[in-house]
């Protein structure tokens, strides 16, 4: 097997031996290897049953993840997925499984008002819109007008009628829209460890620096999707990294800002997680954050995952 060479970036191995201690090994392991490609049905343009027999029907051999019938691992492919006239015409959406659930967990509900801060290129936004029967409105923002651009062909070929795409600081709607949605999904701008398996140029960037400059924005954001958040509203805070200082720190300065602020369980959806961490690096975090949790990439044949679901309280 082709191992990925950690060993180009000192400090990445450091931090993950640190971090994984045993398990470093696997996560290596991990890296090297192809996951097996996922699909979602989009029940906006047809049914589960209708796709899976059309391509069955071509030689797909689809395997339904458990607790999540409209994702499906791709087995075996006649010929390339993103090829078929069912990806063409938007009855299908290829999506890493871990990428879904934070839209899941925040299980946007018919006619509500969704906040997806930075939405682009749109995986989530179509999740969500497909979990809202293309009713209520989403507000998909983003800052970079190419990632927009792919925004919107995923809209129109998916058939998402309920979204409105905007392109600024995402900071700026704690202050534009306070207490405006129903639910707030900031799945925000990482240093994306756990997508190392098939981006090895993370290798090439990644450093604490460059961690540093990210957690500032983090800190912005997951500030304002808690204010643009009406009372009894529930947000998603996301990334898909596995450095503390991006996960439960901004998590933990968050409770330090809205002490009122709910941490919120959540269903597992059959997977492998551990529990939020409450001190790295000689901090202690709120115990509140033990709450959130970590999608191990290598327990779970998936990329790695990080997800706190937060209410604000009525007063």
């Amino acid at each position: 097997m082709e191992r990925i060479d950690i060993e180009k970036n000192r400090s990445l191995v450091g931090f993950l031996e640190e971090l994984l201690k045993g398990n470093l090994k696997e996560f290596i392991e991990w890296a090297a290897s192809p996951l097996p490609p996922v699909l979602r049905v989009n029940t906006l343009k047809s049914t589960i049953g209708t796709v899976v027999e059309r391509l069955e029907r071509q030689g797909f051999v689809l395997e339904q993840i458990k607790k999540l019938p409209i994702l499906f691992r791709l087995r075996h492919s006649p010929v390339e997925i993103g090829r078929t006239l069912e990806h063409f015409l938007g009855f299908i959406y290829i999506q890493e499984l871990a990428s879904a659930i934070p839209a899941l967990v925040l299980d946007p509900r018919k006619g509500e008002r969704v906040l997806d801060m930075a939405a682009a290129p749109g995986s989530k936004t179509t999740l969500m819109a497909q979990l809202m029967e293309n009713t209520g409105l989403i507000v998909a923002n983003d800052i970079d007008y190419e990632r927009l651009r792919a925004l919107a062909s995923n809209l129109d070929r998916l058939g998402v009628l309920n979204v409105v795409m905007t392109e600024v600081d995402g900071h700026k709607f704690g202050f534009w829209h306070e207490g405006q949605f129903d639910k707030v999904l900031v799945d925000v701008p990482c240093s994306a460890i756990g997508t190392l398996h098939r981006a090895p140029e993370i290798l090439k960037w990644w450093s604490w620096e460059k961690v540093h400059r990210l957690t500032r924005i983090q800190k912005g954001l997951i500030l304002a999707g808690y204010r643009a958040l009406r009372e009894g509203g529930l947000m998603v805070y996301s990334t898909c990294t596995l450095v503390p200082q991006e996960n439960e720190a901004i998590v933990d300065f968050l409770l330090n800002h809205y002490p009122e602020a709910e941490i919120v369980d959540f269903e597992d959806f059959g997977l492998v997680w551990s529990l939020g961490l409450t001190e790295w690096k000689h901090r202690t975090y709120d115990e509140r954050v033990k709450k959130t949790k970590r999608l191990l990439p290598f327990a779970n044949q998936t990329e790695g995952f990080y997800v706190a679901k937060i209410r604000k309280p009525l007063t």
